[in-house]
């Protein structure tokens, strides 16, 4: 079941995120396969390495999991050339955490 969750957190997050990404990316060739790389690198970290390991509750798993995100993503994304990598990266993962909430909150998924 951890893995289906997964994949459905996963999805949302591309969904959300690699549209920004690729916004971001509009010198770069292949601009959408960066704009997805980036968050598959730093998902399955979050998802599966911050609950296990990270201590704290719940909240601040999340802070953590999501400060990781933001700061590996923008890392990419300097390396990348892209300017304004920071603000790029919490745009993102700003709006993939509020949609993942959101659609937890209203149908409890993912």
């Amino acid at each position: 079941m951890g893995g289906l969750r997964w994949l459905a957190a996963f999805a949302v997050t591309q969904a959300v995120e690699a549209p920004i990404y690729a916004q971001a990316l509009t010198h770069r060739r292949r601009r959408w396969a960066w704009a997805l790389a980036l968050s598959a690198v730093t998902h399955p970290v979050v998802f599966f390495v911050f609950p296990r390991f990270w201590p704290g509750g719940w909240l601040h798993r999340t802070v953590a999991a999501e400060a990781f995100a933001v700061a590996m993503e923008a890392v990419g994304l300097t390396l990348l050339g892209v300017p304004r990598s920071l603000v790029w990266a919490l745009l993102a993962n700003g709006a993939s955490v509020a949609v993942g909430l959101t659609a937890r909150h209203l149908w409890g998924w993912p």
